[in-house]
């Protein structure tokens, strides 16, 4: 592949649906005010549960994106997805037609998939037998329906898949998506991430792992990254998509550019199920990768949206990646965990954090690290605590790592012709 020519990527189409709100906008607004969007759970009766907080999606009506026949056969992940979707695409002003349609792709990522129809079914299954088992059963829990469904309802012909990488799914979508059309495969893609997993069985499963933040009596102080008093990350739900396209593509309809993707890297820990390698190394090669695939230097990064999950794991481990990768300029930059305010969306993580590390670059504002007190003392970068900053950023890092060691970061650019 080192012989065919590369070509520019950028972005001109995002959608959200998050716990801060269900449009780009509302996330944004939320994300620069310091708003939380974590809170008790609603989703079921979560009093027995050690943890009882989450980052639940409000008020959200699939029937504003699909008919009702159509919703009840999803699961709410690919709802979410499918939302976002055709969101970005009004964004960007994107039609896809009979003529364009085998150029543009779908590539989604998710950690679970449909948990909840899972577990719905498995108790019609002991409760009421094998027969009354819904025949839409798997369609609807499998992980890839979030991708092949965004197709059925945007039209999109072109390459499609599914990245299934814990909590660097999104991020690995949207990487992926990426290469596809600075290759040539695709003029466009539909890329990012989505999760809905806030159920009974990840709840418990999470709580007995030691995982998350038992704050139950303040859920919006809960996530608290790099502070010293963080005790576990709270899991969150939704979906972040981008329209990314070729950029003589975009110019040639006269689309607005929020920023170009220029880089990305992977890489594997090979180390433990659940733990980063003491000192993030899997981490910092990700980093160096992706400017490395840039063609940038360490001194041009401006911003970090940091993995930072809230985790006495993560947090240090990340820190020190990002010295090792970026060295002495890492004091000099600033990083923010905007899942402080959104809780952890596992697959769907990198996909909303892209549309940050985006919309920062294209409007010169940092969100910022709610909850930020008491700061560890092994986390001693610029976290950009409490109070979104104003700032011309030309490049932009977002970071995912996930369970199994994968490592991710894609590099983000401002767009100059």
């Amino acid at each position: 592949m080192t012989n065919i020519e590369k070509k520019r990527v950028v972005i001109t189409g995002m959608g959200a649906v998050t716990p801060l709100g269900n449009t780009l906008d509302d996330y944004w607004q939320g994300l620069l005010g310091g708003r939380n969007g974590i809170g008790s759970i609603t989703a079921f009766d979560a009093s027995q549960h050690a943890c009882q907080i989450a980052g639940e999606v409000k008020d959200f009506d699939p029937l504003d994106y699909v008919d009702r026949k159509e919703a009840k056969r999803m699961d709410r992940f690919a709802q979410f997805a499918i939302a976002a979707s055709k969101q970005a695409l009004a964004d960007a002003q994107f039609d896809i037609t009979a003529l364009n349609a085998e150029q543009v792709g779908v590539m989604i990522g998710t950690g679970v998939g449909g948990l909840k129809v899972m577990e719905d079914q498995q108790e019609i299954y002991l409760n009421r037998g094998p027969s009354r088992c819904s025949p839409f059963m798997v369609p609807m829990m499998i992980a890839n329906m979030a991708a092949g469904l965004t197709a059925i309802h945007t039209g999109a012909k072109g390459p499609n898949s599914c990245p299934v990488t814990a909590c660097a799914a999104g991020s690995n979508a949207i990487g992926d998506a990426f290469r596809l059309v600075q290759q040539g495969y695709a003029q466009a893609m539909i890329c990012g991430g989505t999760e809905s997993a806030v159920t009974p069985l990840a709840i418990a499963g999470f709580s007995s792992a030691r995982a998350v933040s038992t704050r139950n009596h303040e859920p919006s102080r809960a996530s608290r990254p790099f502070d010293r008093d963080r005790d576990g990350f709270v899991l969150g739900e939704g979906s972040g998509i981008l329209l990314i396209e070729e950029l003589e593509h975009a110019l040639s309809r006269g689309a607005r550019i929020y920023a170009e993707i220029v880089g990305y890297g992977m890489t594997c820990d090979a180390y433990h199920m659940t733990a980063i390698v003491p000192g993030g190394e899997g981490a910092a090669r990700a980093m160096q990768m992706a400017l490395k695939d840039a063609g940038l230097s360490p001194s041009q990064v401006s911003y970090i949206n940091a993995h930072g999950t809230s985790t006495a794991v993560n947090d240090p481990n990340e820190t020190q990646a990002i010295k090792t990768a970026l060295g002495d300029h890492a004091y000099q930059i600033a990083v923010s965990s905007t899942k402080s305010m959104t809780g952890h969306l596992l697959g769907g993580a990198g996909g909303i954090e892209a549309v940050a590390s985006a919309m920062a670059i294209a409007q010169g504002q940092i969100p910022p690290t709610v909850n930020l007190e008491n700061p560890d003392p092994e986390c001693d970068l610029d976290y950009v605590p409490n109070q979104s900053r104003q700032q011309a950023l030309q490049v932009a890092l977002s970071n995912s790592f996930g369970f199994g060691g994968h490592n991710v970061t894609l590099a983000f650019r401002k767009y100059d012709s």
